[in-house]
């Protein structure tokens, strides 16, 4: 099995260049490690999300024994999205209006956001530890001669 070839910077660069100009805001996709992780695109406009969130809503309205996902079994074939996705958008819509527990998107977000600086936080404290116990190792050996 032949080894995988290298490119030339340049080509890369240009790659690169070309990249950016077709798909601006997807950047971050050209080296995950850099940028950390790479969201995943939405597959659904934010339009037809809230248009099947009404619609859930109002069906929930008009009979008061539909249970969420019987509502979300009826609606999401007709718009051409899949129940479960349907209803884990409804209940977190419940839960953003505060008719349900549970943290909202934006506590989520900002959980997230704080779960990431942690392990950044973390990183950093184990190579200072590491270079910490390096430099007192170097300082001993130095004074011991």
């Amino acid at each position: 099995m032949a080894a995988p070839k290298k490119y030339p910077d340049e080509l890369r660069e240009r790659a690169v260049r070309l990249y950016r100009e077709s798909a601006p805001g997807w950047v971050e996709a050209l080296n995950p490690r850099e940028s950390g992780s790479v969201p995943a695109p939405r597959k659904y406009p934010e339009e037809i999300r809230e248009r099947a969130k009404r619609m859930v809503a109002e069906a929930r309205e008009q009979d008061p024994r539909l249970s969420i996902n019987a509502a979300t079994k009826r609606i999401g074939p007709q718009l051409g999205i899949k129940s479960d996705t349907l209803r884990n958008w409804c209940k977190q819509a419940d839960v953003d209006a505060g008719r349900a527990p549970g943290a909202t998107s934006v506590e989520a977000a900002r959980i997230k956001e704080l779960e990431r600086e942690v392990r950044e936080l973390r990183r950093a404290h184990g190579i200072l530890q590491t270079a910490s116990a390096f430099f007192a190792s170097a300082e001993l050996d130095r004074r011991l001669r």
